[in-house]
């Protein structure tokens, strides 16, 4: 099976467990924090195996130690923010809207647009005009979203939108610093096609904690 086929249908198996936790938070089983926790946990899981494929003559630099040691402590207060926001699920709900909008668009955009790197050096892939293109997307998504839920145009959203559309993207060039830094190429294979749990949801990574911290 080619990497394409696997990422469409882990894609699509994601999307039906998405789906389901919705359907089982309607009959007010709290399926979205469970689920959330769960990722937290999984991408925990996959840093710690990630350690292990650094290769010899560098696993055990100080500086890999700490890029490490941060990036597990960090992980750890995403999975307290995870616990604590996924008890909404109408925002996360609007968190997933925005960072997969601004994913895609970034994505597409930034492969039809070109231009200048972001940053060569960690992301290949990512291009200026890419990340413009992933904000506006983002954003886009996010208004649509207060539209359909409340027939009404809600302008924090526009702020809100683009503060996530942002911080997912720089979320994602994180994970990418910590792969160049230690020299592996993905974190885990637990998601064939997405290079793992955390590189999938990689974009996750700053915006949960930030917003748990808004909402405290």
């Amino acid at each position: 099976m080619t990497e394409n086929k696997k990422r469409i249908l882990v894609g699509t198996a994601m999307a039906l467990i998405a789906v389901g936790a919705g359907v089982a938070e309607y009959f007010g089983i709290h399926a979205v924090k469970i689920l959330s926790v769960i990722i937290a946990l999984g991408m925990i899981f996959e840093l710690i195996m990630a350690f292990r494929k650094i290769p010899k003559n560098k696993m055990f630099e100080k500086n890999n130690i700490i890029t490490f040691g941060f990036a597990f402590a960090w992980l750890i207060f995403f999975m307290f923010a995870a616990y604590f926001v996924g008890a909404r699920p109408w925002i996360v709900l609007l968190l997933l809207l925005t960072i997969s909008s601004a994913d895609i668009g970034a994505w597409f955009f930034g492969k039809k647009l070109g231009g200048d790197k972001m940053w060569e050096r960690l992301s290949a892939g990512k291009t200026w005009s890419g990340q413009i293109a992933g904000i506006a997307c983002g954003t886009f998504a996010a208004v649509m979203y207060g539209l359909l839920g409340t027939d009404t145009f809600l302008p924090q959203l526009l702020w809100i939108g683009i503060s996530v559309s942002l911080l997912s993207q720089y979320g994602d060039l994180t994970a990418s610093w910590i792969k160049r830094k230690t020299g592996i190429k993905d974190f885990g294979n637990i998601l064939p096609g997405h290079g793992g749990i955390l590189d999938r949801f990689d974009g996750w990574i700053y915006v949960l904690p930030i917003v748990w911290l808004v909402m405290l």
